[in-house]
Parts: C-alpha cells; structure tokens; sequence
C-alpha cells in the first residue's frame, strides 16, 4: 500500500486524480458526461464561493442530494475549502433533519429541489443561514436540463426555490464562485505573501461528520479526518488490486446506485473511483429498477457496489436478467449481510461471485474484505485491510481464543477520531490500547477471516442503514393511545431486517392504521415499523428497562 504521507490530504490525493485523469469522464448523470477537468473547475467555484462566506475553519455543510453530478461537486469543494461535510438522507422526515442539523450546526446546506420542502418545515431557527437549491436539471445540456425541471417541476411538482426565503440556486451560486475564484475576492485564509486563497490543509484536518447510531444507539456523528479516508482510499485500492488491478490503464465503470451520502457508497463508489480515474455512473433512484436496467445497459460496468436487498431486487426483474455481464469483474457487497442464497443466484445469473465486505461509519468505513479475485461466495466478511488490527473480545475486554465468538474490535488509520462533542460515548467505544469497539459479534478464523454472527446491541439493519429502537419508541410514545411500546427487528426477506412494534395501548383499541399513519411524517420510510403487535404489558428487567431479546424470543 501507498505510503499515507504520499498526500498532505484527502485533498491533495484527489486534486493528483484530477490532474492525472484531466480529459476522462469522471461521472455520467441522466446520460450526460462530465469530465474530471470539468468537475475539477466546478468543485473549484463551489469552494471558492464558500470561502467567499468568510466561515470559520471546519464550519460544517450539510449536502442533502441524491446521485447527480451536484453532488460530487459539493462534496469535492466543500473539502476544498476547509470546510467539514455533513451527509444527510435526503428522505429525513423534518424532525430528523432538524436533529442532525442542530447538532452539527451546519452552517450552509445544499438540498435537491425535491426534498426541500422538508427543510422549508424546519422552524427558522434550525435552518442553515445560507440555504441552496439544486434542480433536477443542473449541470446537464441546456435542452435537456429544461426539459427535466419541466418535469421536475410540472409532472412530479417538485417544490420551487423560492418557496424557501433564504435559498439561491445552485447554479447561481457556481456562477459567483467563478467570478470570485477569477478575480481574487475570495476570503484569505493563509496570510503569506503568494498562498492560495483557498486553505492548505492537513490530514489530521476533520472531512465529515457522518452520523451513525454508533454503539450506544444513540445517534452520533463519526469524526473522520482527512487521514482516515486517504487511508482507506489506499486500502481499498489494495485489496481492489487482483481483480481490477490489471485493468486500470484505462478507465473502468463504477455503477453507482448505491446513495453517495451513505458512507459505503461515498467511499467507495465516490472517492476511491475518482483516485483509481473510473467513469461513476450515477444512478438517482435505485428504486426505480426499470431505469436502473436501462442505465446498466447502456453502461456495462466492471464494478458493482451493491446490498443484499438491491441484489434481491435485481435478480427477480426480467429485464436485468436478460443483460449482457460479460464486463462484470467485481461484484462487492456491504452494509449488510448477503444472503447465501441471493448470492449463489447471483453467481449463477452474472458468472461473478459477490465479495463481501465489513464496515462501519466509524471506520470510513472499510474494516474487511475477501479476496476481490475468490471465485466464490464464502460468507465472511474476509481479513482485515492493510494495516488493520482486529481482536475479538469477551465482556471484560479480554481477547478469546481463536474460533471464539466475541465483540470484534478493530485498530487503524482508517477508525475514526472520536464522536462529535460526545467525549464520553468516544471513551466507551474504545479500549485503553487503542481498539474501537463495533458492537458486533463474531470470530476469526485459522486462516485470519473474520465471520459475524450477530450484533451486541439491540441495532436493526434494514437494507444496509442503521436504525435504533430507542429514535422508533421515542417517536410513538407520543402517540396519544400508545402507554408503552417496544420496537424490534425481525428476518424480512426483502429488506433483510423490517421493524416490529410492540405497544401497549391506553385505550382498549387501537387502530394499527392510525399508528403506521403516524410514523408518515416522522419517520424515514425504512425506519417505520412493517407490523403492530398489541400486547398487555412488556418484560422488563429489574430496573425496568424494556428486554427486546424475550420480545423476539416470544413472538419469533
């Protein structure tokens, strides 16, 4: 593995991608190709207009979009200027949106024009000071950008800008920056006589607050710095090596559906794609299979980052089963288990086995792989990357013998810097030499692979994102008919985990209409709970709190 002092930053080692990969495309959104000198200037003007601002160093940005073209031009120059990025769901119900952004303080946030009507919800005092809106047809051929704000607009009846006071469009704002960026009125960060205007960074600088339900199912924000992403930027490219190492003398498709804000698919898919010199092919909604088929064929890709539940869905659509893969040459899976049978169709239907992979928010997120050239699906998550430790520990934090389920813990350039202004929850998920604490439970083999069996905490994975049962009770206990209520995790063969609430009623009926109804505009769509179970009262220990474990074991 490259030596991580080879980059004074994350964005020293992408600005060396786009002065390598200059005249290839960096990405294809909505059928339109952007090359990487293209989203070098526009990532410039971005950063150039946020230094314009006059922010203080490490002010965040919340980048609330989907798979365009915005969105890698927000996150390159959000880093470029200094400043920290705060990725958001754009599907956030309005409570969880102002959650994440008051704990953050975002100071600007850039928000798709179709969701920002939840920001426009937001009372004005958790709403960023500089607000901007990206349309659908932004950085796309002038004829086709009308044509799908037309769209956008009319048909879908996206939400129009103005409709938030504060707002500018993004196209405006990159127009600013141009003139900022061309005649020198960006703010001066370094003081010396000829440095840059926008700021030089260092690798202990933070890059993103990426928030994540950590181990105490409370959720938190995982300080990552630029260090922590340039390595693993480097270690998935080392462990990418025997399958695809070999083919990048030229540029290889990254097939992008997974969403960019997620930390598997920003590293991933985004990052380590722009440092190999890939073509991202941007896929805006996943759900949307018939168009996802249609974007795969028209771009057979070599790489193919993808969960269970979207392997699921692939394999069951006709269309996607008629397409050529004789591209593929690397199938990964993470941010949640693969099913060995999905797997095993999957290998069948493609000829290339899925590599699975191990992660986490807290880890940038990378922590192990299987050997990208297997050839075929094993069920572990593989070794630990270069230069990372792994221990499997018993309840006092005592490693186990080999074979010998534990919590896994896991040490290296790519774990985190600590939760954001959470100090004592950063000491409870850390060991005194050093090793962070998962909340998985699994073992290692004789052959150093790790297996996960399960996890520590009560956490729920509902294809591949975190939710806590804690955020899910809080929510319905609000309810006016709802005296008590448990949320759980349940097998979903679609989802690979759905929610389960358990509620005991106030009143003698409940209507389960009126409590899905209620979850509509509280809760994101894969948080909400698939069944109610109305039960007269819930086990509990000693000092009360609620055993989800007996609930599952009960009603299993």
């Amino acid at each position: 593995m490259k030596d991580l002092r080879s980059y004074a930053s994350l964005v020293d080692l992408l600005d060396q991608a786009m002065a390598r990969h200059r005249d290839r495309t960096a990405c294809l959104s909505f059928g339109h190709a952007t090359t990487y000198g293209q989203l070098d200037a526009l990532a410039s003007q971005w950063a150039h207009w946020l230094v314009s601002l006059g922010l203080p160093a490490q002010s965040r940005v919340a980048i609330m979009l989907p798979n365009v073209t915005a969105s890698l031009v927000a996150l390159l120059g959000t880093l470029r200027a200094g400043l920290v990025v705060v990725n958001v769901n754009p599907l956030y119900t309005a409570r969880e949106l102002a959650t994440q952004l008051r704990d953050s303080e975002s100071q600007v946030i850039v928000v798709f024009e179709a969701f920002a009507h939840t920001l426009a919800q937001l009372p004005l005092r958790d709403q960023p000071r500089h607000q901007v809106v990206v349309r659908a047809g932004d950085l796309l051929p002038r004829f086709k950008s009308g044509l799908i704000n037309f769209v956008a607009h009319y048909v879908k009846r996206g939400i129009k800008p103005w409709r938030l006071p504060k707002s500018c469009l993004f196209t405006q704002v990159l127009e600013n920056g141009r003139v900022y960026e061309r005649s020198g009125q960006g703010r001066q960060i370094q003081q010396e006589q000829g440095a840059p205007r926008l700021p030089r960074l260092q690798a202990s600088d933070l890059a993103f607050i990426q928030y994540t339900g950590g181990t105490t199912g409370e959720p938190r924000g995982a300080m990552l710095t630029h260090a922590n992403l340039v390595a693993n930027i480097l270690q998935v490219g080392e462990v990418a090596h025997p399958a695809i190492g070999h083919l990048l003398d030229r540029p290889l498709t990254m097939f992008t559906a997974l969403p960019l804000y997620h930390v598997f698919a920003m590293t991933v898919c985004a990052l380590y794609s722009l440092h190999a010199g890939m073509r991202i092919v941007l896929v805006t909604n996943a759900r949307d299979l018939d168009t996802l088929v249609k974007t795969w064929k028209a771009n057979p890709p070599e790489i193919f980052p993808g969960v269970n539940t979207l392997f699921n869905a692939l394999l069951r659509h006709d269309g996607f089963r008629k397409l050529d893969f004789s591209s593929l040459r690397l199938t990964l899976g993470g941010g949640m288990a693969v099913h060995q049978s999905v797997a095993e169709q999957w290998q069948e239907l493609t000829g290339r086995p899925v590599i699975q992979g191990y992660g986490m928010s807290e880890t940038s997120p990378v922590i192990s792989a299987c050997q990208t050239d297997s050839t075929r699906f094993t069920g572990s998550v593989g070794r630990p990357l270069p230069g990372t430790g792994i221990q499997v520990l018993d309840g006092d934090r005592h490693p186990v013998a080999m074979g010998e389920v534990g919590e896994i813990a896991v040490r290296g350039p790519q774990v985190m810097a600590g939760y954001w202004r959470a100090s004592q929850a950063t000491l409870e998920c850390m060991t005194a030499d050093g090793f962070f604490l998962t909340g998985d439970l699994g073992f290692v083999d004789q052959q150093g692979c790790i297996t996960l069996v399960d996890r520590k905490k009560d956490m729920v994975l509902v294809s591949g994102f975190n939710v806590y049962p804690a955020e899910i009770d809080a929510v319905f206990a609000e309810h006016p008919d709802v005296l008590e209520c448990a949320a759980v995790g349940f097998p979903d063969a679609q989802s690979g985990e759905a929610i389960k609430l358990f509620v005991v009623p106030r009143v003698a009926e409940v209507d389960k209409a009126s409590l899905a109804r209620w979850s509509e505009h509280r809760l994101t769509p894969y948080k909400r709970p698939r069944e109610f179970v109305l039960v007269d009262s819930l086990p509990k220990n000693a000092v009360g709190k609620t055993l989800r474990r007996i609930l599952r074991q009960m009603y299993d």
